[in-house]
């Protein structure tokens, strides 16, 4: 009988109802960037559920529109860190030999600056913007993908069903893409989900900075820095903004832990 996660199932639960939430946001009376300042610093209201900000702008819509540049980010990055990490680590590990060495050790250059000082950096030569940022977080964790993969990838190329299929004449372009990447995919999908947790809190932070999403666009990262002025007589704008991250954030790492208890034979067994 197959024992059931429910952290997993809150971690789905989180994920998809912050999806489905973003998506409804055109359903919503209020458009993110609509302006009515004699309703400022309203508190939660049958009106304006979460209250408005300085500008008098609704709070759910903005963390909605926030929510959905967050989640846009962060897929876009990780997804550009999965392609270029993760080919680089696989070939490494099936190529072997110098392009193993000198590709490790470029990642071990990158592993060696701190995440968020990396993706400043990136993000200062780029410029800020949502494109920028997409940009840093692919880059910062491009090495972490190289580095997973490239560990089961060297196991699964010494495995004996792989040694079977090259001693009856398998292409090693056939052998890596129908034996070696399809075992790769439980790995895969755990790293993702844990590396699109992390990513959130990334680009909240460069948000949080002025880094990130510019202005008019929403931004939770931005919504939480500009209410800290206001914190003291309308903390809506910040406890909503927050809590938005924080459930985001929670939601993935608690289905990437959950996607790892579930593929993992060890931890299953136990």
């Amino acid at each position: 009988m197959r024992q059931k996660n429910p952290l997993l199932a809150l971690g789905f639960v989180l994920v998809a109802v912050q999806s489905l939430g973003a998506l409804a946001l055109p359903l919503l009376p209020y458009r993110p960037d609509a302006q009515n300042i004699l309703a400022r610093f309203a508190p939660p209201s049958l009106v304006h559920w979460m209250g408005t900000d300085q500008f008098g702008r609704d709070i759910l819509a903005r963390v909605l529109a926030g929510e959905r540049v967050l989640f846009a980010v962060s897929f876009l990055s990780v997804a550009g860190a999965l392609a270029m990490g993760g080919s680089v680590g696989v070939a490494a590990a099936w190529i072997g030999g110098v392009f193993d060495t000198v590709a490790m050790r470029l990642m071990d250059v990158l592993f060696a600056f701190p995440i968020i000082l990396l993706a400043i950096g990136i993000v200062a030569i780029m410029g800020p913007g949502t494109t920028g940022t997409a940009l840093a977080i692919a880059v910062v964790y491009t090495p972490i993908f190289a580095r997973v993969l490239r560990a089961p990838a060297l196991v699964l190329g010494q495995s004996d069903y792989v040694a079977a299929s090259r001693a009856v004449g398998a292409s090693p372009w056939r052998l890596l893409i129908r034996h070696v990447v399809p075992n790769l995919a439980p790995v895969i999908l755990v790293q993702t989900s844990l590396s699109l947790s992390t990513a959130i809190l990334v680009e909240a932070s460069l948000s949080f900075l002025g880094l990130g999403t510019q202005p008019p666009a929403a931004s939770l990262g931005r919504m939480l820095s500009d209410a800290r002025s206001v914190l003291a007589f309308s903390p809506w704008p910040a406890v909503f903004s927050g809590l938005a991250i924080l459930l985001a954030a929670l939601g993935f790492n608690l289905v990437g832990d959950g996607l790892q208890d579930r593929l993992d034979p060890r931890l299953r067994a136990r």
